[in-house]
């Protein structure tokens, strides 16, 4: 089968690889219909992901049909459509049981699906744990509408129900791309009084401003005065950080009010730095980490609802045999691109 293959750093190549096979009675094997190219493939691609193992196929953003299924498995069969988790969990060890499936103690636990384990930038895949791993999706869900469901929108969900909003709150999103927007849309679900995003890319905000004209925009330059001058208390109440860079890091504390919360969803190249002593008297409260994808379920009944939608984002289509444009257009962020979908 064709495997877009992490072969060394800086070098991505489409290699033909053979089927995986069923290794545990919990795995299943899926039949990619529909894949996409996430930011975090890149950071693999320039060595910032010192976990990511050579040689392993990349790709955690997929959508597909069960082929095969364990004698373990109960809640998928051959045959159905699911939704693939960006997170490996087991569902049975204490940080699994209490929701944060992030840090499963399992050898496999955690982002492993196209980073330390071959991923869904292929025709099959792999997944372990699959009762947690695959979610369903509902006949009235399209696999386009499904596709961000395992780790993008699974992202945006998360970071929204942490960062605890209410409809008093004005919140801050700094970061217009792809997860960015589906955290938007995951904090318009909790109804805050205000929604401020801020990217420096003008065609992002154009954006922002096409799909969701009730939210406000701004670019980085002059951030602060921007949402005092739109916050009831000095600042955003809520700041979700999902650009990743040392400026918008350091924007998230200063634009935040005291005593808000400022939820840090984004990943760095580099270590960041907290000036402890210029945000004292702030009292902030910081939530960092990796995404606890375990709403799947959740964020398909949304999609059926009407509530969710993220088809917007997928701007271009590849077919898996032509993923190095893909992938290219992606990089260099031309044509207006903000996602691309990966027929398999």
């Amino acid at each position: 089968m064709l495997a877009y293959t992490y072969v060394k750093e800086g070098t991505f190549a489409l290699l033909d690889k053979p089927k995986p096979v069923l290794q545990n009675d919990r795995d299943a094997i899926v039949k990619v219909t529909l894949g996409s190219i996430c930011t975090s493939d890149l950071h693999i691609k320039h060595g910032s992901v010192p976990r990511a193992v050579p040689g392993i196929t990349v790709g955690h953003e997929m959508v597909g049909i069960v082929e095969q299924a364990g004698t373990a498995v109960t809640s998928v069969r051959p045959g159905d459509r699911v939704a693939v988790n960006v997170e490996t969990f087991c569902g049975d060890c204490f940080f699994c049981r209490h929701g944060w499936v992030n840090n499963c103690t399992d050898p496999e636990g955690g982002w492993a699906l196209g980073c330390r384990i071959d991923g869904g930038q292929a025709e099959y895949v792999r997944v372990p744990y699959a009762d947690q791993g695959l979610t369903r999706i509902p006949d009235a869900v399209t696999d386009e509408e499904a596709l961000f469901v395992g780790d993008i929108l699974a992202t945006g969900y998360w970071a929204a129900q942490i960062s605890e909003i209410t409809p008093e709150d004005t919140v801050l999103i700094l970061g217009a791309g792809p997860t960015g927007l589906c955290t938007l849309q995951c904090v318009a679900l909790y109804g805050p009084k205000r929604i401020i995003v801020c990217d420096k890319d003008a065609d992002r905000l154009a954006f922002v401003q096409a799909h969701y004209p009730g939210v406000l925009t701004a670019p980085p330059e002059g951030l602060c005065d921007f949402v005092q001058a739109h916050s009831d208390h000095g600042g955003a109440d809520a700041v979700l950080e999902v650009a990743g860079s040392d400026e918008t890091f350091r924007l998230a504390w200063q634009c935040a009010r005291p005593n808000a919360i400022v939820t840090v969803v984004a990943l760095y190249d580099a270590p960041q730095v907290l000036p402890l002593p210029d945000m004292y008297g702030k009292n902030l409260t910081f939530k960092t980490g990796g995404v606890d994808g375990c709403h799947c379920r959740e964020t398909l009944d949304l999609i059926a609802a009407g509530k969710l939608d993220t088809t917007p984002l997928i701007t271009h289509t590849f077919d898996l045999a032509d993923i190095e444009a893909a992938y290219d257009l992606f990089e260099h962020r031309r044509d207006g691109v903000i996602k691309v979908a990966i027929r398999c």
